[in-house]
């Protein structure tokens, strides 16, 4: 007698799924695989094998344990850097606003390995070192991209690359000549409005020299995302500049009366001018060492786009290279035993016989990306530096407490709160 199976029975034969459905699941099984094999790799695997290749050729530092990287390891130093602020008058800032390189190098070498996540971060201290990554024109060491934040910021000349960079780089150069920037200073606009007037008018010459094709200059785009750079790396810096420089005169009185007695001397108590700024040699020497001692930006990163050597190891694609340029312009082997220390004579005779293995002066970066703007930085901080010393005498509050900070760029923990004494007037 013939047996019927019913659905459900114990004996039931399943029918058989679909082909399509089949490579559908066997194709998700696939790229799940592939997916973790990929992470694994990117986690793991890439952060060892490529720690290994920089410690066969004796670079020392932490080990890479988990996918948080030095995090951890960097928050603990920092909590306990800022648990106290620094002595007045003491300008080893260091060990306060960069903790975690700063015991690196220590315990590890000038060249050393931190870890960004699962990314392998090699600090470079050596002056010619960090010239030679700054100088390097055939795209070994690439700017790190930041996505969308970038964009959001500033997205101006700083952070192009390749063709980009040079076009708006040649436009851009021209507005900072020394000629336009002594008529803006002249007619009292030297100021963050008419550097757009200066961006638009120099865009507007290089179109005329190609034709009038206005293809050929940057769009409107562009422009706002060159004076957000401007606002954000311009001004934000040279705010920061003048902050500490007040802080330091407070802290050394007699280098305040120096730099009063030439500004005084110069202009007497009239506005101060282009011409007569330029020739101020006290101020500029207290602000290139406030710019070495207390460096606005700390450090620069970049990243090896390809196997590439540098100072004698052969670093493979996506290692992070760190220029700590804070700990470069605390560094006593290159600076002296005295580098801690506010010296303003040291730059008596200019940059690039400041320091032993000169030059080492890098708060404008270096290279064929040097700081568009740093002259003219230089001139709004010595025109604010002058005006104050002409009217006052700067004194430290009570209330001030000595705890530099990196956040960004190096600020004051707690603020800078100074007393301004008016000077009397020459009769």
């Amino acid at each position: 007698m013939a047996t019927t199976n019913v659905v459900g029975s114990p004996g039931e034969v399943s029918p058989s799924l679909p082909v399509s459905t089949t490579m559908m699941m066997l194709s998700l099984s696939a790229l799940l695989v592939c997916c973790a094999v990929y992470a694994v790799e990117w986690a793991w695997w890439r952060p060892r094998r490529q720690g290994r290749v920089l410690r066969s050729q004796g670079v020392g530092g932490t080990t890479y344990c988990s996918l948080a990287g030095d995090a951890p390891l960097s928050e603990r130093l920092e909590r306990v850097a800022r648990s106290r602020p620094l002595p007045l008058g003491c300008h080893d800032v260091v060990p306060r606003a960069m903790p975690l390189f700063y015991q690196t190098v220590k315990q590890h070498g000038k060249t050393s390995i931190t870890w960004f996540g699962p990314v392998p971060r090699v600090t470079i201290t050596k002056p010619q070192l960090v010239r030679e990554v700054l100088s390097n024109k055939l795209g070994h060491f690439g700017k790190l991209k930041l996505g969308r934040l970038q964009r959001r910021l500033h997205n101006g000349v700083g952070s192009h690359e390749g063709e980009k960079w040079a076009k708006h780089r040649r436009i851009i150069n021209p507005a900072f000549h020394q000629e336009k920037l002594k008529n803006a200073l002249r007619t009292g606009k030297a100021a963050c409005d008419d550097l757009l007037g200066l961006l638009l008018e120099s865009n507007m010459e290089h179109c005329k020299g190609n034709g009038g094709d206005s293809g050929t200059g940057i769009t409107t785009d562009d422009l706002i995302g060159e004076c957000k750079l401007f606002y954000v790396a311009g001004m934000e810096t040279t705010s920061v500049l003048l902050t500490w420089t007040m802080v330091v005169l407070c802290m050394h009185p007699e280098w305040q009366e120096r730099a009063r007695d030439e500004v005084i001397h110069a202009f007497g108590d009239r506005t101060p001018e282009y011409d007569g700024l330029s020739r101020l040699r006290i101020v500029t020497m207290v602000l290139y060492e406030v710019l070495r001692l207390y460096t606005p930006l700390t450090a620069l990163h970049r990243r090896t786009e390809t196997s590439t050597e540098l100072g004698g190891v052969r670093y493979p694609a996506g290692v992070v290279l760190t220029l700590p340029l804070l700990c470069v312009h605390h560094d006593k082997d290159v600076w002296g035993p005295d580098a801690d220390e506010f010296r303003p004579e040291r730059f008596a005779e200019g940059v690039f016989r400041a320091s032993r293995d000169a030059p080492a002066f890098f708060p404008f970066g270096w290279g064929p990306r040097t700081c568009l703007a740093q002259n003219f930085a230089l001139l709004e901080a010595k025109m604010g530096i002058s005006m104050i010393l002409q009217r006052f005498v700067i004194e430290l509050s009570p209330a001030y407490s000595h705890a530099p900070v990196s956040v960004g760029l190096l600020k004051p923990e707690h603020g800078a709160q100074v007393r301004l004494k008016r000077l009397p007037r020459a009769s």
